[in-house]
């Protein structure tokens, strides 16, 4: 039931980070706030491809 979905940060658009949801109870995108060692500083990641 749960597919890996990889998170993509929203500034720099640079996927950092994978983890896994359940597409049948969230199907909509996923938006975190993660650490983004790119930027430098926490930043909202969205779900990608």
């Amino acid at each position: 039931m749960r597919d890996i979905i990889s998170l993509a940060c929203t500034e720099c658009k640079r996927r950092n980070y994978s983890t896994t949801k359940n597409k049948k109870k969230t199907t909509e995108r996923v938006e975190l706030s993660k650490y983004c060692r790119f930027c430098h500083k926490h930043t909202p990641h969205r779900e990608t491809k």
